[in-house]
C-alpha cells in the first residue's frame, strides 16, 4: 500500500521541476508529497526547523533561519541560490517556504529570478506576486530583492 501524499499549502513552481514556493510543512504526507513531485532539497527559512521533517530522510533539509517579516542579508540569498544552482545540475528540485510562503520565500524566488533571468528587482517582485499573490510582504523585503539587483550589476560592472 502507497503512503498518501498531500500538497503542502501554497504550493507552486517557479520554475518547473527546479524550485517551487510553499508554505511550511506539516505532515509526512507533505514531504512525500514534495519528494513525488521532483523536490529533494528543502530550504526551510523559517526560525524553527519544520515539524516532521526526519519522517523523510530522502528530502535534504537546509535551514536558513530568517526572523519573520524582515528581509534576508546577501549571505542568506547567495546562501540560498546556492542550494538551488547545486541541486540543479544534479537534476534534482529544490522547494524553499517560511510559515506561509509569502514574505521571507517570496523575497528569495524574486532573488532568484533577478539571478537567472536577468531582470530587474521590480520586474522580480511583480512575477513573483502574480504567480505567488501575497508574496513579499515588507518594504524592507522589496529593498532586499532591489539591492541584490544592485549588488549583482555592481559585481558584473566591476569584472570589466
Amino acid at each position: 500500500m502507497a503512503l498518501s501524499s498531500a500538497p503542502p499549502p501554497n504550493f507552486s513552481w517557479v520554475e518547473a521541476e527546479k524550485l517551487a514556493g510553499l508554505a511550511r510543512p506539516s505532515s509526512p504526507a507533505h514531504y512525500r508529497f514534495l519528494l513525488q513531485n521532483g523536490v529533494q532539497h528543502l530550504v526551510c527559512l523559517c526560525e524553527s526547523k519544520p515539524p516532521c521533517y526526519e519522517s523523510c530522510p530522502a528530502l535534504s533539509l537546509h535551514h536558513i533561519p530568517i526572523v519573520d517579516f524582515t528581509p534576508p542579508s546577501l549571505a542568506q540569498i547567495q546562501s540560498f541560490l546556492s542550494i538551488v544552482e547545486d541541486s540543479s545540475t544534479k537534476g534534482e528540485g529544490v522547494g524553499v517556504h517560511c510559515m506561509h510562503g509569502h514574505g521571507r520565500t517570496g523575497s528569495m524566488l524574486a532573488c532568484y529570478l533577478v539571478k537567472t533571468k536577468n531582470i530587474s528587482g521590480a520586474e522580480a517582485i511583480k512575477e513573483i506576486r502574480k504567480r505567488r499573490p501575497g508574496s513579499i510582504e515588507t518594504k524592507d523585503q522589496e529593498l532586499a530583492v532591489i539591492k541584490f539587483q544592485q549588488y549583482l550589476h555592481e559585481a558584473a560592472t566591476n569584472k570589466v
